[in-house]
């Protein structure tokens, strides 16, 4: 498992209506090139947005899908960049003083698939969490 802690200075409310914008995604996410479009419903439950993963000639064009929605304090997501293993991705938002304390955690959707990464995935993946994490404070911050 990867668990990752950033805090904003913007209030839960705000960090949520970020999460609900599909298309910022591609800005805070490492390795997210393009968010191509998204159902009208996200960010609830089945809802989805279609994303291309990758640099240069290796692009992978897949989706992330709701899981779990309970605004502004939890969002649940599994990501698809297909051939590579779905990840089950949850952002915790708490409020703290007037700005609010963000907690990312994923983990690959398979425990096998978790167990092979071994440490070494599992710390690769927390260091991408903690730029894609600075880059979520960095915009909200700039936005709100």
């Amino acid at each position: 498992m990867a668990r990752n802690e950033t805090y904003i200075d913007v209030a839960p409310h705000a960090v949520y209506a970020l999460l609900g914008d599909a298309g910022a995604y591609g800005h805070w996410v490492v390795g997210s090139k393009t968010i191509r479009d998204s159902d009208e419903e996200w960010p609830a439950p089945g809802a989805s947005f279609h994303h291309s993963v990758g640099a240069g000639p290796l692009v992978i064009r897949d989706r992330s899908t709701v899981v779990n929605s309970r605004p502004p304090v939890m969002l649940e997501l599994i990501a698809h960049a297909r051939p590579l293993p779905s990840a089950r991705v949850t952002l915790h938002l708490q409020p703290e003083g007037a700005g609010t304390r963000v907690t990312m955690i994923e983990d690959p959707s398979s425990r096998l698939l978790s167990i092979l990464i071994g440490p070494l995935g599992h710390a690769l993946v927390r260091l991408r969490n903690a730029e894609s994490l600075r880059r979520l404070k960095s915009l909200a911050e700039e936005r709100y």
